[in-house]
């Protein structure tokens, strides 16, 4: 799983919403891969705000009075009769003769007059009322903290360390490949290289402490000796480093505790705490 396809799954993932084989998938790399947690966390702590932010709500103890007092107050007219035809093609004559009283229609249908709602029913429509304003407006959070992510990712991706963005080019190469050690002392290192790319990133976690006048240094090592691909300071739980040397297949990646700003001799002083073989 690349950087691209595990950010795709961290909104899921923080929501519990992934199948059972994706979010095996989505641990392992994680395992994999201690630097990405940030983004997982991010992702978490999004979907609590959203669930903090919408709470529930009851309609307001005024609605039924105020329903009713606009249906009391509608005006309830009836149809103005259409007028009588002009039969004879006279008005003067149909005026005079005088209108016959018109007769009870003994079929006429009585007008409904529909129940007065009950307050369960006005309670009903009101609360409806208030569900959908809430869905619309957790629509809205959803819609703006997804925004902000994007734009967050966006600044991330442009800004990211080179180390971060040689990381993601390698994983993305058809022969991508890797391997996670123990490191003496204490700590684990993944290397993460492709030799069609000639590139190699070192990602290490809770490594041994040293003094403030050493440094870490990494190192190539071939059949004709080793090259030093610089060094890094200890401090941070997590270092992701880019190997300042090109790398092939056979070769091992070492490192060893060196003084500060390298060894002297530009060869290792000691023996190294980690090494990790490429082929």
């Amino acid at each position: 799983m690349n950087e691209q396809e595990f950010f795709e799954l961290a909104a899921g993932y923080a929501l519990n919403a992934l199948e059972p084989d994706d979010r095996a998938a989505f641990e392992h790399a994680l395992r994999q891969h201690p630097e990405w947690a940030e983004r997982v966390d991010a992702d978490i702590a999004a979907a609590a705000s959203l669930a903090e932010a919408v709470r529930e709500e009851l309609p307001p103890l005024t609605a039924r009075s105020t329903l009713l007092a606009r249906i009391a107050a509608t005006p309830q007219t009836g149809v103005d009769p259409a007028p009588d035809a002009d039969v004879f093609g006279h008005h003067a004559f149909a005026a005079a003769v005088p209108p016959r009283p018109p007769l009870p229609d003994t079929d006429a249908v009585p007008p409904r007059v529909d129940p007065t709602p009950s307050t369960s029913v006005v309670q009903a429509v009101s609360r409806r009322n208030w569900t959908r304003g809430l869905f619309a407006l957790a629509a809205s959070l959803v819609l703006l903290v997804t925004l902000g992510w994007g734009a967050a990712s966006i600044n991330e991706f442009v800004n990211r360390p080179p180390a971060v963005a040689a990381l993601a080019e390698i994983e993305s190469a058809p022969d991508a490949q890797s391997i996670t050690a123990e490191v003496t002392g204490g700590g684990i290192a993944t290397a993460h290289w492709s030799e069609s790319l000639g590139k190699a990133v070192l990602v290490s976690s809770n490594l041994p402490g040293i003094s403030a006048d050493e440094e870490f240094e990494m190192w190539v090592v071939d059949a004709d000796g080793a090259v030093s691909a610089g060094t890094f300071a200890a401090g941070d739980e997590q270092s992701t480093v880019l190997l300042d040397a090109a790398v092939a297949e056979g070769d091992v990646i070492a490192l060893t505790v060196e003084t500060a700003g390298g060894s002297p001799t530009g060869q290792p002083t000691s023996d190294p705490i980690v090494a990790i073989p490429t082929a």
